[in-house]
C-alpha cells in the first residue's frame, strides 16, 4: 500500500514536473508563443468556406485567451501574439480578395495588379488583426485587477462583443466570429433572432474562454488535496470550468433548438412566386460591347423564361444592366416587362446629383420605375477612395466607372407592388443593421442583389452565409441572385431551398412567403452587448472597491 502511494506521489510530481516545464518553455520562447496564436488563429480561419469546419471554432480562440492571460502574469509582450492570431483568422478566411489579381482587363498593368492585390489583402488582414490586438489590450489591463475566472470570461466576451460593434460601424466588417458557424449550426445561429450575430459571438467566446481557464487553472488544481476516494480536488477542479463551458454549449444549443424547430406559417395568401436570373457574365467583359450585349440578351430571356413558368417578379443580380435608369428603362429588358406585365428588380445605377449610386430598380409591368434602393454600404477601394485626396490618383482605376460613387441613404425603405421589402446590395449583407433597420420597418422579405464575380468559389460561399443570417435575424425568407453564383432561396430558418451552381447562367423560380413577424433583434436591436458591458463594468468596479478596501485595511 505504502508503495503505492509512493508511486502516485512519484507520478504526480512528475506530471506536476512536465507541466510546469512546458509552462516554463512557453514562456521563455516567444517564438512558440507566436506560433501556437498563429496556428490556433489559422484553425479559426478553417471554420468558414472552402473548409467550412465550423465546430472549431468553439475552441480555436481558447490558446489565444490562455496566452494573453498568462502573458499578464509573466509580463510577457502580448501585441505580437495577438496580432499572429489576428492574422491566421482574418488573413486565411479572407484570402479570396486576391482573386481581384489580374486587372489587366481594366488597364492596370499585371504587376501593378498584383502590387493592388497584395496591398488589399494586407490591408484588410491587419484590420481585422488589430481588432484582435484591441482586444487583447483590454483583456491585459483587466486581467491583473480581475483574479476570478467567471469575472474574466464574463469581461473578455464583452469586450469581444463591443470591438466588433464598433468594427459594424465602419467600413470595413466581413469576418465577425459569429460566421464561423454559418451556414452548418443552424440552431446556433436562431441566437441571433434574440441579439443579432452578437449572441452567436458571446456564445462562441464564452465556451472559449471557459475552455481557457480550464487550463490556466489546472496547476492549481494539480496542488489541491483529495476531498473523498472516488472524487479528488484535481478533477473537481480542472473540470470545474470544463463542466461549465459544455454546460453552456449545450444550453446555447438547446435555446436555439427551440427556436428552430417551430414550423414555418405560410398563408396561401402570403405566397409570392419569384425568379432569379443568374447572367454569369464575368467582369473582365462586363462593361464592354460584348459584355453589354451578353447582359441584354441574357437576362432578356431568362426574364421571359421565368414568366412563362409562372412567376409575379423576377431579380437580377447587382448591376446586371450596367446603365443609368434612364437607359435601363429603354432596355430590351424593360421592353420584355412592358409587354409581359411581370414586375422585375434590376440591378443597375442611379443618378444622385452630379454622382451616381449602386443601386436596385423596381420595374413594373407597366415599364415604369415603381422604387429605388441605392446602396449604402460601399466597398472601399472597390466603390469609393477613402482618402481620396492622398490615394485617388493610386487606385481610381479599380472602380469599375470613376471614383465617384456615393452611398445611399442609410433609412431607406424599399416598397414594391408586393407590399414592403428589404433590400441589400453585396457588401451589405455583411452589415446586420441594414436588414434589421429595414425589417422593423415593415419589410416582409429580402432581395439580396450581388456580383461576387471575378472570385473564387469561397467568396460567394462565405457571402451566402452571411444572408443565412439575415435571413433567421430578421425571420424573413430571402432572395439571393449573383452575376456568376451562388444565387439562391433561403427560409427563414436558414435552410437553403435551392443554390445555383459557380460560374454558371441559371434561371429559377421558388414560392417564398412574406412574413411581418418581428424577431426580439428586429425590436429591440443589439441589446446583448451593452447589458455585457455594463456587467462587465460592474465586476471590475467591484474589484477594484475590494482591493481598495484591502490597501486601506493594510495600511491601518
Amino acid at each position: 500500500m505504502r508503495q503505492k502511494q509512493s508511486n502516485k506521489r512519484h507520478g504526480d510530481k512528475e506530471t506536476r514536473g512536465r507541466g510546469e516545464s512546458f509552462t516554463l518553455r512557453l514562456r521563455a520562447s516567444p517564438f512558440l508563443r507566436f506560433a501556437i496564436a498563429l496556428f490556433s488563429g489559422i484553425l479559426m480561419g478553417l471554420t468558414v468556406a472552402p473548409v467550412n469546419a465550423w465546430f472549431l471554432g468553439w475552441f480555436a480562440l481558447a490558446p489565444l485567451w490562455l496566452l494573453i492571460v498568462d502573458s499578464a502574469k509573466s509580463k510577457f509582450p502580448f501585441l505580437p501574439i495577438s496580432l499572429a492570431w489576428g492574422i491566421g483568422y482574418h488573413g486565411l478566411a479572407l484570402s479570396w480578395i486576391t482573386g481581384i489579381h489580374p486587372m489587366t482587363w481594366m488597364g492596370v498593368p499585371w504587376l501593378a495588379s498584383l502590387g493592388i492585390a497584395i496591398f488589399c489583402w494586407v490591408f484588410i488582414t491587419l484590420w481585422g488583426a488589430a481588432s484582435v490586438a484591441m482586444w487583447a489590450t483590454g483583456m491585459r489591463i483587466i486581467c491583473d485587477s480581475i483574479p476570478q475566472p467567471y469575472g474574466r470570461v464574463l469581461i473578455g466576451t464583452a469586450l469581444w462583443c463591443g470591438v466588433e460593434t464598433i468594427l459594424s460601424w465602419g467600413a470595413l466588417f466581413w469576418t465577425s466570429i459569429s460566421y464561423t458557424q454559418s451556414p452548418y449550426n443552424l440552431v446556433i445561429l436562431h441566437l441571433g433572432q434574440l441579439s443579432g450575430p452578437y449572441a452567436v459571438t458571446a456564445a462562441i467566446v464564452a465556451v472559449n474562454g471557459l475552455i481557457a481557464e480550464a487550463c490556466i487553472n489546472r496547476r492549481g488544481a494539480e496542488n489541491a488535496e483529495r476531498i473523498s476516494s472516488v472524487f479528488s480536488a484535481p478533477l473537481w477542479f480542472v473540470n470545474k470550468y470544463l463542466i461549465s463551458a459544455t454546460g453552456l454549449l449545450i444550453s446555447l444549443h438547446l435555446i436555439g433548438f427551440f427556436l428552430y424547430t417551430p414550423p414555418l406559417v405560410q398563408p396561401p395568401a402570403a405566397a409570392l412566386k419569384v425568379g432569379i436570373i443568374q447572367g454569369n457574365i464575368p467582369n473582365q467583359i462586363k462593361l464592354y460591347p460584348e459584355g453589354l450585349r451578353r447582359a441584354l440578351e441574357g437576362y432578356t430571356t431568362g426574364y421571359l423564361s421565368l414568366v412563362d413558368q409562372g412567376v409575379e417578379a423576377v431579380l437580377t443580380p447587382e448591376g446586371a444592366l450596367p446603365f443609368f435608369e434612364s437607359n435601363i428603362i429603354h432596355s430590351s429588358l424593360v421592353a420584355a416587362v412592358r409587354s409581359q406585365g411581370v414586375v422585375a428588380w434590376i440591378g443597375g445605377f442611379g443618378h444622385k446629383g452630379k454622382s451616381y449610386t449602386n443601386s436596385l430598380l423596381t420595374v413594373t409591368g407597366d415599364g415604369k420605375l415603381f422604387s429605388r434602393y441605392d446602396k449604402v454600404k460601399l466597398v472601399p477601394i472597390g466603390e469609393y477612395v477613402p482618402f481620396e485626396n492622398l490615394l485617388g490618383g493610386i487606385i481610381s482605376r479599380l472602380s469599375p466607372l470613376d471614383e465617384h460613387q456615393v452611398p445611399g441613404s442609410p433609412n431607406q425603405i424599399f416598397n414594391t407592388p408586393f407590399g414592403r421589402a428589404i433590400a441589400g446590395i453585396c457588401y451589405e449583407s455583411a452589415f446586420p443593421e441594414v436588414f434589421r433597420y429595414q425589417a422593423q420597418a415593415g419589410g416582409q422579405f429580402i432581395l439580396s442583389s450581388s456580383n461576387d464575380a471575378h472570385y473564387s468559389a469561397s467568396m460567394p460561399a462565405q457571402h451566402h452565409a452571411q444572408d443565412i443570417m439575415r435571413a433567421i435575424e430578421t425571420d424573413r425568407w430571402a432572395v439571393r441572385a449573383t452575376n456568376t453564383g451562388y444565387s439562391a432561396f433561403v427560409d427563414p430558418h436558414g435552410r437553403t431551398k435551392w443554390i445555383s451552381g459557380h460560374n454558371t447562367y441559371e434561371i429559377h423560380a421558388e414560392t417564398i412567403y412574406r412574413r411581418q413577424t418581428q424577431t426580439l433583434y428586429v425590436r429591440w436591436g443589439d441589446w446583448l452587448t451593452p447589458l455585457l458591458l455594463v456587467s462587465a463594468g460592474g465586476v471590475w468596479l467591484v474589484n477594484f472597491l475590494i482591493v481598495q478596501l484591502s490597501r486601506k485595511q493594510g495600511l491601518n
